[in-house]
């Protein structure tokens, strides 16, 4: 394992970061994207393998593009901008096509230390969990604004939660005597339909959800995928770094089959036709040893793919 950096532990600390660098086998003149810098900890340790090269960094979090800040310099160019709009931004700069792409999938440990961001349920604070806190709707929008029939959808999608329609009657119910504003007023809400013994699990389950839609997260995640088919050199490397199933079963998917649904499709000749391999059949995960200093990356699955 690396020896961490002072970035990695005073804002982000990455997750299998040495595993990430391995995949994207970064090569000192190559052509680099990030895009989720997050608090910049793998374009940080990428930067140092680079020469001649570039690496382009994408977020929308005002914090994110602070942080870029400190690793100014003639090889690094941050992007702020949501990574839906990954092929356009390269294109922008003359950027296209590229040697290598790395997603890391999570929030970062600043968002979750952020009182005010909403990510978290460790305090109280005002429900927002925006990644782009410039404009969009916040978490408080989607309990109060939603149908009941919407809210049982995300919780049961995007969360897993087993009780996803009482969840829902829970949150209209609770609305009606006056808006959630802030995370303890939704934790003493839905307070009677958490499993006992089990709160902190259900509450990261409902957060999840949240940010999810907050977000748009699994959608934006699709085009992405999507687009690096077409930003990616051939025999350029695609990592993806996931921290729950959902994103792990569309990286999955798209990796195996060039799609999210369905099987994969075959030419005329009944050959394959996807524009990546995968270089690890089973997504990696971290030691014991990096979970017992970094809790967040128990849940982490990375998978490496090459473009054809």
């Amino acid at each position: 394992m690396m020896e961490p950096r002072p970035n990695d532990t005073a804002y982000h600390r990455p997750v299998l970061l040495a595993e990430c660098l391995a995949g994207l086998d970064v090569q000192p003149g190559g052509r680099y994207v990030d895009v989720t810098f997050g608090g910049g900890g793998h374009s940080a340790r990428l930067l140092e393998r680079l020469t001649t090269g570039h690496l382009y960094s994408f977020d929308q979090d005002a914090d994110a593009e602070a942080e870029a800040a400190r690793l100014a310099r003639p090889q690094f160019t941050f992007v702020r901008a949501n990574f839906r709009d990954l092929a356009a931004e390269l294109r922008r700069r003359d950027a296209l096509p590229v040697d290598g792409l790395l997603a890391d999938l999570g929030v970062s440990s600043h968002q979750f230390d952020t009182p005010e961001r909403g990510f978290s349920t460790r305090f109280d604070g005002p429900l927002d969990m925006r990644m782009d806190t410039d404009g969009g709707p916040t978490a408080a929008d989607v309990l109060n604004d939603y149908k009941e029939a919407d809210l049982h959808r995300i919780f049961g999608m995007y969360g897993e939660v087993t009780n996803a329609r009482t969840l829902a009657a829970t949150v209209v119910q609770a609305r009606r005597g006056r808006p959630l504003a802030t995370i303890q007023e939704l934790k003493t809400a839905i307070q009677s339909v958490m499993p006992r013994g089990k709160e902190n699990k259900y509450l990261a389950q409902v957060f999840q959800a949240l940010r999810i839609e907050v977000n748009q997260e699994m959608d934006a995640l699709q085009e992405m995928l999507l687009q690096t088919a077409d930003v990616l050199r051939p025999g350029g490397r695609l990592v993806v770094l996931s921290y729950h199933s959902l994103e792990d079963r569309l990286a999955k998917n798209f990796i195996g089959k060039g799609k999210f649904f369905g099987e994969v499709e075959k030419d005329f000749f009944g050959h394959e036709t996807k524009p990546f391999t995968a270089l690890n059949r089973r997504p990696e995960e971290a030691s014991a040893e990096e979970v017992a200093l970094n809790s967040r990356a128990r849940s982490a699955k990375l998978r490496v793919a090459v473009r054809n």
